[in-house]
């Protein structure tokens, strides 16, 4: 069951300058900063409230979001959603008939177990779900 916002990510071509903006805008630090070299991200993550804000990245050209900045504008690239059970919720959406960017759970940034629906399933928004690793 989805509980809550868990995070919004946004892609940045320049981290460094977006984490100054941000840290202005929201008036705080980030709290953590993160590189998962598999996905070839780097995250900076900013509490908001109960939700979050991460802004990637790409350390590669060819990671997802390095793919994403060369065909867009910097901007949100996905909705995460906090959830209980995240293999349950998985099959759930697939009975639904949500489409899954992965079959199973993969380790993502924030001490998180994550996967990713396809925009097509949800009017053009990449949605994350995640739940704590320790839970995973």
């Amino acid at each position: 069951m989805i509980k809550k916002i868990e995070h919004i990510g946004i892609a940045v071509k320049d981290l460094e300058h977006a984490t100054k903006t941000y840290q202005a805008l929201l008036n705080v630090a980030p709290y953590k900063t993160e590189t998962v070299e598999r996905e070839g991200v780097k995250t900076v993550f900013f509490e908001c409230g109960d939700s979050k804000i991460e802004l990637l990245g790409a350390t590669r050209e060819d990671s997802p979001v390095g793919k994403y900045l060369s065909t867009q504008k910097e901007g949100i690239h996905h909705i995460a959603f906090f959830v209980d059970d995240l293999k349950a919720e998985m099959k759930r959406l697939q009975n639904e008939g949500f489409q899954l960017l992965s079959e199973e759970p993969k380790a993502g940034a924030d001490d998180k177990s994550i996967v990713f629906l396809h925009p097509k399933s949800n009017h053009g928004v990449l949605v994350e779900l995640c739940e704590d690793q320790s839970q995973f």
